[in-house]
């Protein structure tokens, strides 16, 4: 492993603590997140080099992107069985709602106090701040 990998490492492994039960991140939101070159494969590659660490880490809440749903990526390690336990529900093809279950993000706060990025809005996302009314 390169020592920017390791570095990458570290930062994917904050950014997916940040992940809350009941809600998934796609791989390419976490290296948006991570920012500084790091793509959705070193996501991959980081969540396949946890080892022990994966009882601190909320690994199962990375989630491979098809459009506008989400699927389990891993097999045989009971990622959809973990991801229900937290509510996330699945479709008859088991595929997750990225509308209804996919995370926004960290704080503005927390990401500029940590060095990451913010995730950008989504369209149709409104363009005024959560905590502003909005009337018409």
């Amino acid at each position: 492993m390169q020592p920017q990998d390791e570095r990458h490492y570290e930062r994917i492994y904050q950014v997916i603590s940040q992940v809350p039960k009941g809600k998934v991140a796609t791989y390419g939101d976490v290296a948006t997140i991570v920012g500084d070159g790091c793509e959705a494969a070193t996501v991959g590659q980081a969540l396949g080099a946890l080892g022990p660490r994966s009882v601190q880490v909320p690994w199962q809440r990375v989630i491979g992107r098809r459009g506008d749903k989400g699927r389990v990526t891993t097999s045989g390690l009971h990622q959809r069985d973990k991801l229900e336990a937290e509510g996330v529900e699945f479709d008859d093809r088991g595929l997750v709602d990225l509308g209804k279950f996919r995370w926004t993000g960290p704080s503005e706060d927390w990401a500029r106090s940590h060095g990451f990025q913010m995730l950008p809005k989504e369209e149709g996302a409104p363009a005024v701040p959560d905590s502003q009314l909005r009337l018409f």
